[in-house]
This record gives C-alpha cells, structure tokens and sequence, in this order.
C-alpha cells in the first residue's frame, strides 16, 4: 500500500502537482516511516509547495535513513543553496561526491554552486565533469555553456549551448530540415520561438544578418504580445504568433529551413568582437508614439520608464525583481525627474504616489502609471521612445530598450546573474552606448544599487540644459 502511494505521489510530483503529491507522499511515510524515497521525495514536493521547514526535515529524515544515497545529499544540497546557505548547499554537494565520485548530476549541481559563488575555475572543472560523464545529459552542457558565456567565451560556449533541448517539441512537429549555417541564398527561414520574450527581443537583431545572408523570406514565431512590434522589424517578413492564446497558422509560404533562434549567434559565429550592435534594431511605431504624448506630459523634466518586477514564472525572480516599487522611493525626490511605471495591466501601482500592493516598506514614489494603456510591446516600445531613461530589473523591457537604442540603466541580481551580461562589466556588448548595469553587492541586498542610482541619476538630471525663457518668464523649471 506504501509502495503505491508513493508511486502515485512522485508521478504527481514529476506533473508538477506538489499539493496532491504531498497529501500521497504523507500517507506513504505514515505507513512505512522508514522509506527514505517517500521523505526525500515529500521534501521536494513541501519544498515546491512553500512550506520550507517541513522540507528541511524530511530531507534529513531521507538523509539519516539513507546516508549513503548521493541523490539524497544532491536534493539537500538544493534546498539549502536556495535557502542561499551556500557553505553548508557545497558541503552536501561534496558529500554526495564523497559517496559518488560519478555522479553527474552532484558535479553539475556543485558547478553551479561555484557559479553563483564566483569561483569561476571551479565551476568549469566541476561542469566539465559533469559533461565528460553524461555526454547527452542537455542540462550538463547548458550549464557548461553558460558558465564559458558569462566569461565572455563565446566560441565554445556556444557550441555547447547547442545541446539544449528547448525546441525539440517544435521539431517533432515540422517536416523541414533544420538551418545548419549553410548557404541561404534564395531560401525561406522560419525561426523558432524559444526563451522568454526578453530572449526573442535580444536575438532577432539577427534578422538584417540573415537576410544579408541571402534569405528569400524570413519568418518569426513569438509570443503574441510581440508580434506587432516583430511584424516592424528590419528583416522579418512574417511575425506569427504561437501559443493557445494566439489562434493564428503559418503563413502560406513554402519554408525551406527553420533555426531555434537561440542557435543563431552560434550558426553566425558570432564573437564578443563580432555581436550584431547596429542599433536600433527595432523601431516604434510613428502613430502609437504620438498618441502617447498628451499622457506622457509636457516640459523639460527628464523622463524615466521604471520596471521593478519581471514575470513571476521565471525560476529566478524572486531574486531580479524588487519586492515593491518602495525601494525607488529615493529617485521620487530628485528634482527635475518625472517617473513612469512601465507595468503592463492595472493595479501595478496606483498614480502619483501611492503605494501598490507589494510596495514593501516604503511608499511608492510619485509617478504615472501607464499599464492600463499597454496592450503589447508595440505599445511599450511607443512610451520608451518618449523617454529619456528606462531603469528596470533584468527583464524584457531592457532588452527592449536597448533594441530601440534609449538609455537604460539594469539592476542586476547577484544570485545567478544570468551569463548574458558577463562578469564584472558595468556595460553590455550587446548594447553599446546605450546600457548601464548596476549590480548587486556581495550582501545580496538592493540598498547600495538604489544609491548608485539615485546618485546618477541626479547628476543626470542637473546636466540637462536649462528650458529658455521666453518673455515673462519666471525661469522656474515645472
């Protein structure tokens, strides 16, 4: 009876249903308190479910029933390197390897560890490893891969970054071949949605290229509320929709090739020297602009766009986004600034100044919520070409700025920076001139980055000329 609850439990786990697993794991560890599978899987389904606490102790049942198994120590060493305990996540780590000198997955997840702890050298031995044992494990070479990116070492990672799995569905269900980098003279490429939306943004700066290349038709598949701003696109001749929501189909257009559009820096061997940085790559649309004016306001105050919180689905947004707009109260009170939330949808902050409903602590500061208005990113992109500076966390509004050559300045977080803005650097390659990214301290905390910001960005405003003055004029500035 034990045995079948836990079967039925981790098949639910692996559906992603942690409530309904938890209630058949319990049952199982009622009936037989000694299976250490049932406690270390119940730790990950109570983990899933929030309940942390309940987690940690059925991880160390698992472990103290089980000492010997290095999955045990792996699952534990998990939990605690979320929990940010990073000694004691490397300790569990290399007690697995201590057990399991061939475990793959203990070197993949101390690799990642490493990462995140800076220690650079590390990391790559320990995924090089983890690589050289489970040579078709995807996960392994994508970790790989990001490890060599962050470092700037485009060539091989790259290579290695190819061996994700991401678009494996799609290329089930298409009777084409896929771009291998060969001649595209006359040819018809599909690119395949894959990433976030901040992915498809960054990379379709490779559309002129494959043109360039000799591309007859370039389509795009993307997330709907990109397809108008896709559609405008140097290059794409068909932006197309995809997911249940979208209801659209394929062109009418006899496609020759297709390419996951994550594969195209690799296919054009692209280089830290060599990254496409003819900006912008995207426009905003003339009419959209204008009829964002009369809300946008008038006078010489300098305007910013603010983005404090990404998409709640992302594995590591507890970590990039702010807890409220409360902790930018401090660019409020600069003179000559006015703000603007860049959130799409209602209900993200209130106008001028009133807190929303994550605001933390602090009142939000004064500002004019737009969300309402926001249909798409054909609409975003309209607002950020009005503006003066976009400051967001690391989302798709970034890229987007970035893709529309307007100033944005970055927040990064320190836990699992993501490799793309490399290590170190206060720019981005892949937005020369326009970009600023402001990164978190070892303390994990977003005080000093807030500080840094106020900072420049009251410089900034104090640089602005002066409004003339006509006659009568009092020489105030609105």
């Amino acid at each position: 009876m034990s045995a079948d609850l836990f079967e039925q439990g981790t098949r639910l786990l692996g559906q992603g249903r942690a409530a309904e697993a938890a209630a058949l794991l319990r049952a199982a560890v009622a009936l037989q308190p000694g299976m250490a599978e049932a406690h270390a899987n119940l730790a990950l389904a109570l983990e899933r479910g929030g309940d942390d606490d309940a987690a940690r102790a059925h991880h160390l049942r698992a472990l103290a029933l089980a000492p010997a198994r290095d999955e045990a120590w792996c699952n534990y060493g998990a939990f605690l390197e979320r929990d940010k305990q990073y000694a004691q996540a490397e300790q569990a780590y290399r007690e697995a390897l201590r057990r399991a000198p061939g475990s793959a997955a203990a070197w993949s997840n101390l690799g990642v560890l490493l990462d995140i702890l800076r220690r650079s050298p590390e990391a790559e031995q320990a995924h090089r490893r983890a690589v050289a044992l489970a040579p078709h494990w995807p996960q392994a070479s994508v970790n790989l891969a990001q490890c060599l990116l962050r470092q700037g070492r485009m060539e091989e990672g790259w290579r290695y970054y190819e061996a994700r799995d991401w678009s494996k569905d799609f290329a089930a269900r298409v009777d084409i071949p896929r771009w291998d980098g060969g001649p595209l003279q006359g040819r018809a490429l599909l690119l395949g949605v894959e990433g976030g939306q901040g992915d498809m943004i960054q990379f379709c700066r490779y559309a002129r290229e494959l043109k360039r290349r000799g591309a007859s038709v370039l389509g795009i598949l993307c997330h709907p509320a990109l397809q108008p701003l896709l559609r405008q696109a140097e290059g794409i001749d068909h932006a197309i929709a995809v997911g249940p929501e979208a209801g659209g189909r394929l062109p009418d257009v006899a496609w020759d090739l297709w390419c996951p559009t994550l594969s195209l820096p690799a296919l054009c061997a692209t280089r830290l020297d060599s990254i496409p940085t003819d900006l912008p790559y995207l426009r905003a649309d003339p009419a959209r602009a204008a009829a964002w004016d009369e809300l946008l306001g008038e006078g010489p105050a300098l305007r910013v766009g603010l983005v404090w919180k990404g998409n709640p689905r992302f594995s590591n947004d507890r970590e990039r986004s702010l807890p409220g707009p409360g902790l930018l109260a401090p660019l409020g009170a600069i003179s000559g600034v006015r703000l603007y939330s860049l959130h799409p949808g209602s209900g993200e902050c209130a106008d001028e100044g009133t807190a929303g409903p994550n605001a933390g602590e602090a009142a939000a500061p004064p500002m004019v919520a737009l969300g309402a208005g926001i249909r798409d990113f054909a609409d975003t992109a309209a607002i950020v070409s009005r503006l003066d500076l976009v400051i967001s966390v690391d989302t798709a509004v970034a890229h987007l700025a970035g893709a529309l050559a307007r100033p944005c300045w970055v927040l990064l977080p320190r836990h699992k920076t993501d490799w793309r803005w490399l290590e170190q650097r206060s720019d981005s390659p892949w937005y020369p001139g326009v970009m600023r990214l402001y990164r978190q301290g070892p303390g994990e905390d977003w005080s000093g980055v807030i500080a840094e910001l106020t900072r420049d960005l009251r410089t900034l405003a104090g640089a602005r000329p002066a409004p003339a003055q006509g006659p009568g004029s009092t020489g105030l500035r609105r």
